[in-house]
């Protein structure tokens, strides 16, 4: 089984788009979306959930106010002020509890209890391009590299019962938490960059981390005509790494077009030259994989 990673240094560079374009072209595959806070792969998938799961991280602490004897203790000790006291001197917690579970410890009278919380779920489902894993956390939650995770090993887990032999990953941007859960033990790594100084500063750092974990990685460049002396400058870049640059795609509405119908690139205009491009890459990519 090999795993294809589809990355970026930054949000809107073109990376879903471009991966959902890759997905219309492998042939048996199992798709994941990683971007865990903020996915959109859906929006061109239309996913039909056949599993829905909730993810379960963390804990926070819950007051029983009949146990309660309104000491006022583990409102004087929490540091993240998430314990109030009602008229009659009842804790509550009220605030954003950050699980330290100190007030359990303290509390003399063990009035509160520590139950763990569900942060948001996770999907298996059905799409026209194959199965895809996917999921969505809550506003404000955290946790998102261990979900991730838990992501990718649902997708690898189902390859290998199906005897599926891609995982194709559209990924989070940036370098954080989610990116090295995303990143690490990867085969290959497609980092999509647009030619800006910001674009060429973001690739440096996801190199630099895909390097760290020793990743093979391939860079294409997305929006290229937009700034030519900017493509040559991350090209040159590339270079200087010892990366494949496979190629340059041209600014080209018919992306948005084809979100717009909830379709890839290569289903709304197959014989564009934008799809006959990425038909080219994914067949560098796939050399790449072999």
């Amino acid at each position: 089984m090999k795993q294809l990673l589809v990355i970026s240094g930054k949000g809107g560079t073109g990376k879903t788009s471009i991966t959902a374009a890759l997905a219309a072209l492998a042939g048996d595959k199992i798709l994941v979306d990683l971007d865990v806070d903020a996915p959109d792969m859906h929006l061109i998938l239309s996913p039909s959930p056949r599993r829905r799961e909730p993810f379960v991280s963390g804990a926070v602490a819950e007051v029983r106010p009949e146990d309660c004897t309104a000491c006022g203790l583990c409102a004087d000790l929490c540091a993240y002020e998430a314990i109030s006291l009602d008229d009659a001197g009842i804790a509550r917690v009220d605030g954003d509890c950050e699980g330290c579970k100190l007030c359990v410890a303290m509390c003399p009278v063990q009035a509160i209890d520590f139950p763990a919380r569900e942060c948001g779920q996770w999907y298996i489902s059905d799409t026209r391009l194959g199965t895809m894993v996917h999921a969505l956390l809550h506003p404000g939650q955290e946790n998102s590299g261990r979900l991730v995770s838990l992501l990718r090993e649902q997708a690898r887990e189902l390859a290998e019962h199906q005897g599926i032999n891609l995982v194709l990953a559209d990924g989070t941007p940036g370098i954080g938490c989610p990116v090295i859960s995303s990143l690490t033990g990867v085969d290959l790594a497609l980092i999509v960059t647009e030619p800006t100084p910001s674009g060429l500063h973001d690739l440096e750092r996801v190199v630099g981390l895909g390097e760290h974990f020793k990743v093979s990685m391939s860079v294409l460049i997305n929006k290229a005509d937009l700034n030519g002396v900017m493509a040559g400058r991350i090209e040159d870049f590339c270079a200087s790494k010892g990366i494949p640059c496979l190629g340059r795609l041209d600014f080209d509405p018919a992306f948005v077009e084809a979100m717009i119908q909830g379709k890839s690139i290569v289903e709304f205009a197959p014989q564009s030259p934008t799809a006959e491009k990425i038909r080219g890459i994914w067949q560098n990519l796939s050399a790449e994989l072999m």
